[in-house]
């Protein structure tokens, strides 16, 4: 590798971290999805043990329906985290993700230069894909605001923002990542990738099964 490669350019990206953890989980009787164990961790310790490698600037869990469980689970990891979670508690999260979305957003306070939106029940996103997200970032072309991950023609998540994209999301009232991606299709480089990590969530107690997780 030389000098330019982008492992040595994401290495100086300041990176935020948005996670997003306040849904119902009805389809699950409401339980929170985010706490949900795998391998003895869970979903949401594993997902924070998984950006430690790339020092986050912040890293902000937008809580809701399960607030107080959440916070409790982010407060007990964050005792062995050299970059721990802030919370934000969505106080009306029936409104849907959208809320979430632009809560976490105009609560982030750091200086960053790329912004991770994640979602807080995707069992098999891991540090191999958030390299994936920044090295894609790195070779980005002028223009190219957001990396959005695409399996088979599917649009998974994570996905990568620059500073300059979240600024303009947020210069428009009620505006959201997902609508500001749809309104300027020229902002968004596809990612396409064979890796079946970024489109895995869970919905269902099928779910639960297959991807051999359980409560805790």
């Amino acid at each position: 590798m030389t000098s330019s490669s982008p492992s040595t350019e994401i290495s100086k990206l300041r990176l935020a971290v948005l996670l997003l953890a306040a849904g119902e989980g009805s389809r699950l009787g409401s339980q929170p999805k985010a706490l949900l164990h795998k391998d003895g961790l869970s979903l949401l310790e594993r997902f924070s043990k998984a950006i430690q490698r790339f020092s986050p600037v912040e890293c902000l869990a937008v809580t809701g329906f399960h607030a107080v469980a959440i916070e409790s689970e982010i407060e007990a990891i964050n005792t062995s985290l050299a970059y721990p979670i802030k919370s934000a508690r969505n106080l009306t999260p029936e409104v849907g993700q959208t809320s979430s979305v632009r809560l976490g957003l105009e609560s982030l306070q750091s200086e960053f230069d790329v912004l991770l939106v994640a979602l807080s029940d995707q069992p098999e996103i891991g540090a191999q894909e958030i390299q994936e997200l920044l090295e894609e970032f790195s070779i980005r072309n002028s223009g190219e605001e957001i990396i959005l991950p695409i399996v088979s023609g599917q649009r998974g998540n994570p996905v990568l923002f620059s500073k300059k994209a979240v600024q303009e999301v947020l210069l428009i009232p009620r505006m959201v990542c997902r609508a500001y991606m749809d309104a300027h299709p020229e902002k968004v480089r596809s990612m396409n990738t064979a890796n079946q990590a970024f489109v895995l969530d869970v919905d269902t107690p099928e779910d639960i099964q297959k991807y051999k997780l359980s409560w805790g």
